[in-house]
């Protein structure tokens, strides 16, 4: 699993973000999911000022984003909160990097669901490119993360990328999806399984059948 401590408090950190502040754009936007709490609740929006932090130096760095512990300073003093309160809910949740990343941060899935349905080739697919996890590649376009299910069970194996999951993978699809994202393009996301829309059964349904046509009440079969 990776890493959750902070980056360390260095100088050359301090100088590269210390006077970290969030632009118009993301001023407003931080303003706005501040004013959805009552008076008083203003804490309450965490969660997103972290991300929209992560986010500005994802844009700042041509990164996926992470948080320098100077960006958390700032997020603390602009809710008015202990540091150590946001820097414990930014180290609990894995939606936040505490440590620089690529440009494009590849979670892959290695719970049993996963793991089952092939995630081990994924992370060959990933050392192929070079990808250690939690270290960013040398041409600082990858960075790799294993993490616990994130709920696609039923299209697995699955990788998120940034904001995207890709589902249904197999080393070689995964390897097509990694292959556009350096290009620069954007793969379809979702299932990577030929004729599959979303999560439902790959082939014929085996339970349920006559609710594919009408809303069918099964109570008088039980």
């Amino acid at each position: 699993m990776a890493d959750r401590s902070p980056a360390p408090d260095t100088p050359e950190l301090r100088e590269r973000w210390g006077g970290f502040e969030f632009n118009e754009s993301y001023r407003a936007r931080a303003d706005k999911a501040i004013a959805r709490y009552p008076e008083g609740r203003q804490r309450s929006a965490v969660m997103p000022l972290l991300d929209l932090a992560q986010r500005q130096v994802g844009e700042e760095t041509d990164t996926q984003g992470w948080l320098p512990l100077p960006v958390i300073e700032y997020v603390a003093d602009y809710l008015d909160m202990p540091v150590i309160r946001v820097l414990e809910v930014a180290t609990f949740y894995f939606m936040y990097n505490m440590k620089p990343v690529g440009k494009y941060h590849v979670q892959v899935c290695g719970t049993t669901p996963c793991m089952l349905r092939g995630s081990d080739g994924l992370f060959e697919t990933c050392k192929k490119r070079g990808m250690k996890k939690g270290h960013v590649s040398e041409d600082g376009l990858w960075t790799l993360t294993e993490v616990e299910c994130m709920g696609n069970c039923a299209t697995a194996p699955m990788v998120q990328i940034n904001d995207d999951n890709y589902e249904d993978l197999t080393p070689e699809r995964l390897d097509a999806v990694l292959d556009a994202l350096a290009k620069g393009e954007q793969p379809k996301t979702g299932t990577q399984e030929p004729g599959r829309h979303t999560s439902e059964p790959a082939n014929a349904l085996s339970s349920l059948p006559e609710m594919v046509d009408a809303n069918h009440d099964y109570r008088k079969d039980w």
